[in-house]
């Protein structure tokens, strides 16, 4: 699978893994946005489904196990360079919980937190792409209302 100026859009899937009041991100040792904060996640690989994928992404990165709950978005990230499409990738995110495990960086990460929905518009240090803080601003969202059912 060529990922650099691919012949056609490859297939991600995210880990937005939230845990009490907190959500995990991490930060990527690998191009594309190689040292950026990001959600866990990765490419699906030949035969295996969407939440395969995502499980075993999550587990690759963080060594959490997580159930995935629904998909939160779908989305294209396309990266040019000099008029040609270096990185295109269709990004399947999903909402997950953790069942397991003990957080740590591993894999295609370099770092991995915990951080509080403050974190993500305000803090200078992780400076996330705004696509980034929509997807986990929406799954934030939908985690809390999940919540709040699950409590009545």
């Amino acid at each position: 699978m060529q990922r650099e100026f691919p012949s056609v859009p490859l297939v991600g899937v995210g880990a937005i893994i939230v845990d009490g009041n907190e959500v995990l991100l991490i930060r990527r040792a690998q191009k594309p946005m190689k040292g950026c904060w990001s959600i866990p996640g990765g490419m699906l690989e030949l035969g295996e489904s969407l939440l395969e994928g995502v499980r075993r992404e999550a587990r690759e990165e963080t060594c959490l196990v997580v159930e995935p709950v629904e998909v939160v978005e779908v989305l294209d990230r396309i990266y040019r360079e000099d008029g040609r499409v270096r990185y295109h990738y269709v990004i399947v995110d999903y909402l997950c919980r953790v069942t397991g495990g003990s957080l740590q960086a591993a894999s295609d990460a370099a770092e991995a937190r915990w951080t509080a929905p403050s974190e993500w518009s305000n803090s200078s240090e992780l400076a996330l792409d705004p696509i980034t803080v929509r997807v986990l601003e929406k799954a934030w969202q939908r985690s809390q209302d999940l919540h709040s059912q699950e409590a009545q």
